[in-house]
């Protein structure tokens, strides 16, 4: 039986705006932590399609994707998003991959067969420079996202560097996991690891999340959890809130 993840139905194109769309996807587990999925569909003016931290492919959600026009961009946003990168090139071998920093690394750790087209970096392809903006989150060794804004809608799209359960949607057992982790909705943010991860270079860390707060987004789209459909410049003052204090006794702050 398929665990429930609050966010059904799963495998379905749900709206956010003009040419934007979410996909909730089933539970994945990392480190034997249950976690649902969510990728992204964007369409491009070209008609091509952009999907962002692709969930498991499923046929209802194949069809329902090919009357919004051709899988075109697989993007693999971080170290942890590429599992199902795989499966995707399988159905559209002609479909690019672009991977951020570190993915081609951790696949073929893995013995994972992904082949890359292209790394992301600060500057978006032409493929969909004017429509979606890019930049790398640095600043830590360990973890290096892509995060990107669609503009005409001002919506911000994350991965992990924002995580947000919602108490009601986990099982018991991982509540006070969640919460010692700081990742609970309302307050949800990075997992305490991570910020950890970040404590060397919290100065680059800062600037990127400035570069985000100049976007001026409206809503933040997360790949784990409840997303903010409103107030996406002030969620994320309060979720960063870690890496953009300033002041003495900061160099290893977390909380």
């Amino acid at each position: 039986m398929t665990q429930t993840t609050g966010y059904e139905p799963h495998f379905t194109l749900k709206p956010v705006a003009a040419e934007i769309w979410v996909v909730d996807g089933p539970i994945i587990r990392f480190y034997g932590l249950p976690f649902p999925t969510r990728m992204v569909v964007i369409r491009l003016p070209d008609g091509a399609l952009w999907l962002h931290s692709p969930v498991q492919p499923d046929p209802g959600l194949i069809r329902a994707l090919a009357i919004l026009g051709p899988v075109v961009h697989l993007v693999a946003p971080n170290w942890i998003h590429y599992a199902q990168i795989p499966e995707w090139q399988g159905l559209y071998p002609a479909a690019r991959v672009w991977a951020a920093p570190g993915v081609s690394e951790r696949a073929a750790s893995r013995g994972v067969a992904l082949r890359v087209d292209h790394r992301l970096d600060d500057s978006a392809p032409a493929d969909w420079a004017g429509v979606i903006d890019q930049r790398i989150v640095e600043g830590s060794k360990l973890h290096r996202e892509a995060v990107f804004l669609h503009r005409s809608s001002r919506t911000l799209i994350l991965t992990d560097l924002i995580e947000n359960f919602e108490s009601a949607h986990l099982p018991a057992w991982m509540l006070p996991l969640a919460w010692m982790a700081g990742i609970l909705d309302p307050d949800g943010k990075a997992p305490v690891d991570m910020r950890w991860s970040f404590r060397h270079g919290r100065d680059r860390a800062r600037a990127a999340i400035q570069g985000l707060l100049a976007w001026h987004p409206e809503r933040v789209i997360l790949a784990h959890g409840r997303w903010y459909d409103r107030d996406g410049e002030a969620e994320l003052r309060r979720a960063f809130r870690w890496v953009l204090r300033d002041g003495p006794g900061d160099q290893g702050a977390v909380r």
